[in-house]
């Protein structure tokens, strides 16, 4: 066990309302959050599973759940924060859905979506989400509340959309 785990409390569903244990459920990834090492790599690659529902939608629909998932997102995180008492705790990975989604628009948009593209999009966005470059770690240090949970996630992930874009624009085409 590693000492960042150690510092953590634990999460008592018990002591909630059930709203509560409701957001949390969310907040923490529907459990994917939960897992003792690397849970925002869990996290992340939970979020692969939105992978065939983002196909259906297409392009247009899948920009506008993505975007309704990160307005809630804002709420869901910051009541998750506060409800476990910890801020921009590893274990709330719902930023790690809405951000992991946003890297996959432009394969959706240029139709290139495919597993080998899933996995480089998973990979660009957790070496965005861990490496933290600006102003990821601007927003990640300076923004606050559930908004910040969110930011520098949806940041990560518009870097690595980016990146992907540019690969298959200037490199693919």
């Amino acid at each position: 066990m590693d000492i960042n785990t150690l510092h953590k409390p634990p999460i008592h569903f018990s002591q909630m309302t059930w709203f509560d244990r409701f957001i949390v459920f969310c907040g923490v990834g529907f459990g994917s959050g939960l897992s003792p090492k690397a849970p925002g790599t869990f996290g992340s690659a939970f979020a692969l599973l939105f992978v065939p529902l983002w196909l259906i939608l297409g392009f247009n629909a899948s920009v506008f759940a993505i975007l309704l998932m990160s307005i809630a997102g804002i709420y869901i995180c910051g009541h998750t924060a506060k409800v476990i008492n910890v801020h921009d705790d590893g274990r709330i990975v719902w930023d790690e859905f809405a951000g992991q989604s946003i890297t996959f628009l432009p394969l959706l948009y240029l139709q290139q979506m495919n597993w080998l593209w899933v996995i480089v999009g998973f990979v660009l966005f957790r070496i965005f989400d861990i490496w933290k470059p600006f102003p990821i770690n601007w927003a990640d240090q300076k923004v606050s509340g559930g908004f910040g949970i969110m930011l520098d996630d949806l940041i990560a992930g518009l870097w690595a959309a980016l990146c992907i874009f540019l690969i298959q624009f200037y490199f693919l085409t």
